[in-house]
């Protein structure tokens, strides 16, 4: 990505960066700091899914950022030069039954407990996006906005975000007709409509959906 930018650009991108090491910086006494971050509270359909993400101290990843400030193709191709360069990353998966079980905040929190306990590299620190989760013995700072602040959990947002994507992607092969590929679960009109006319299918929150069935 680097050779594509002019050297003015590559030094002002090398600059946001920077202001992005922060917090990393600012607790750099820990080890194998890592960034934490879901997607897919707000959704209809289908689970949320918690990135954990730990990078070593001189990691550069151009652009990384806030997976919603990205294109789908920018986040793509930052998922994988992300899990190449990853001291070590995970995610963690809740599905509908679940969230409609024990409500999607502690679904949240179950992904990312998933998440953290699946990595292969023990963290002593956790950068959250603004949240505290309940039931982990680790340090942890929460971060409000994070996602766009810390490079961990910028980079812990693109591995849920994407991870979250490919899987509605797949649901729609399986249950055509509502356009999980397009809006991936969300509530937009076209969704609505869809599960007005077809009813819900297995991947449905049905706490989520009482209103419109």
């Amino acid at each position: 990505m680097a050779k594509k930018l002019s050297e003015e650009k590559l030094q002002a991108e090398r600059q946001r960066l920077k202001l992005m090491w922060e917090y990393e910086n600012q607790y750099a006494a820990c080890a194998n700091i890592c960034g934490i971050d879901e997607a897919g509270r707000g959704p209809l359909a289908g689970p949320v899914v918690a990135g954990a993400a730990i990078l070593p101290a001189d990691c550069e990843i151009l652009f990384l950022n806030d997976s919603k400030k990205l294109s789908e193709k920018r986040r793509d191709e930052l998922f994988g030069e992300i899990k190449e360069k990853c001291v070590a990353w995970s995610v963690g998966i809740v599905g509908p039954g679940r969230i409609d079980e024990i409500n999607i905040l502690q679904a949240t929190y179950e992904a990312m407990r998933q998440a953290i306990g699946k990595l292969s590299v023990e963290p002593e620190l956790l950068l959250n996006d603004a949240v505290t989760i309940p039931g982990v013995f680790i340090g942890q700072v929460p971060i409000v906005k994070g996602d766009a602040k810390s490079v961990s959990i910028a980079a812990a947002s693109i591995l849920a975000k994407v991870t979250r994507d490919q899987m509605m992607v797949q649901y729609d092969q399986l249950f055509p007709g509502y356009g999980f590929a397009r809006h991936k679960g969300y509530g937009t009109a076209a969704h609505i409509a869809a599960i007005k006319e077809l009813g819900p299918c297995p991947i449905h929150r049905s706490t989520f959906i009482k209103n419109f069935i």
